[in-house]
């Protein structure tokens, strides 16, 4: 087996963020094993796509340029990216955990009989033995992600076939540009020679994307609620907290499951990865689906009054109290320190 391989996204012409996510660790994942990062590009008109891909380390690129490779569609994605699997014969295969990695990664783990880890939120390389056999296994993919809705941590191997294959969610993994001038060496696939003609039954005439509103990911500052806000009117105390400082409102899933505050806000294992300077956790108990979605902000503070809640135990610094105490003096303070 070879190489570490990444299916990279591409809208607009843009590599989208989970990719370059996936780049930055497949850099990392290649240099511990001592192999090259390869990664494929599939679209229309990716002349110059390379610039977007090369700095975060790739050795190869493969790109398949053809007019009807627009738009995502699944038979002709998935044909060139098994066929080329099958040449190349990666170890490693990492895609986004988006509605094209969901829906092209089974299809590929299936159709190479390798299996495939959904949702990980790290991936590491390590040695296993066989509890029965006894027989060991050297640098294997640790695919790592919660299990048991989040009750444990599941760290899962694939000793015997490949490419061992993971997806990731955006978000869970840092983006990062190894050299700006990395230079690496462009393949280009004769499309004809991976698809057939009756592979582009199905035609993309148009499409209508709206954009979400709500940017946690970008956010230097969130004030998320929990369950223990208690109310959806409760939650206004966060937009007013929020408006002052310039940052968003999160929330975890036990709130947005209340109704407490829409599904797009929703922070954790199920909801959006984020990472900001400051993150005010009012009301949050911490479980573990919650805290994997946002344990790497910069500095965290926890309002709770419970002494004991598992978000305290990450949090920088810890206010035990109630939120509908503690939160109007917040804003009573920044108001009146707030430039």
């Amino acid at each position: 087996m070879n190489n570490v391989f990444v299916y990279c996204e591409i809208e607009d012409g843009q590599v989208v963020d989970v990719s370059q996510e996936l780049l930055t660790k497949g850099r990392g994942l290649a240099t511990k094993l001592g192999c090259k990062l390869e990664a494929v590009a599939i679209g229309f008109q990716l002349n110059g796509i390379e610039k977007q891909i090369f700095p975060y380390g790739v050795d190869n690129l493969y790109v398949a340029d053809d007019k009807r490779l627009r738009y995502y569609t699944t038979l002709p994605h998935s044909a060139i990216v098994e066929k080329l699997f099958r040449e190349q014969k990666p170890q490693v295969a990492l895609l986004g955990a988006s509605s094209v990695g969901r829906d092209l990664g089974p299809r590929i783990s299936s159709a190479l009989h390798s299996g495939l880890t959904a949702d990980c939120t790290s991936l590491m390389i390590g040695d296993h033995t066989d509890v029965k056999t006894k027989k060991e296994y050297k640098n294997l993919l640790y695919q790592i992600r919660p299990a048991f809705g989040g009750n444990i941590i599941a760290t899962i191997v694939n000793p015997e076939c490949r490419p061992q294959m993971a997806t990731v969610r955006e978000g869970v993994m840092k983006k990062e540009i190894l050299d700006a001038n990395y230079k690496g060496e462009v393949v280009n696939l004769k499309v004809s020679d991976y698809v057939r003609d009756e592979d582009f039954v199905v035609e993309i005439i148009n499409r209508e994307m709206e954009k979400s509103k709500v940017d946690l990911k970008g956010a230097r500052i969130i004030v998320a609620g929990g369950y223990g806000m208690g109310s959806k009117e409760n939650f206004q105390l966060l937009y007013k907290l929020a408006d002052i400082l310039g940052g968003e409102v999160g929330a975890s899933r036990a709130a947005t499951d209340a109704g407490f505050i829409e599904d797009e806000r929703q922070i954790g294992q199920t909801g959006v990865t984020v990472r900001p300077n400051l993150y005010i956790a009012c009301g949050i108990s911490g479980q573990i689906q919650h805290r994997a979605g946002m344990s790497e902000s910069a500095q965290i503070i926890s309002i709770n009054t419970d002494p004991d809640a598992p978000m305290n135990s990450i949090a920088d610094y810890v206010i035990n109290g109630d939120v509908m105490d503690v939160i109007p003096k917040l804003i009573q303070y920044y108001k009146k320190n707030t430039k």
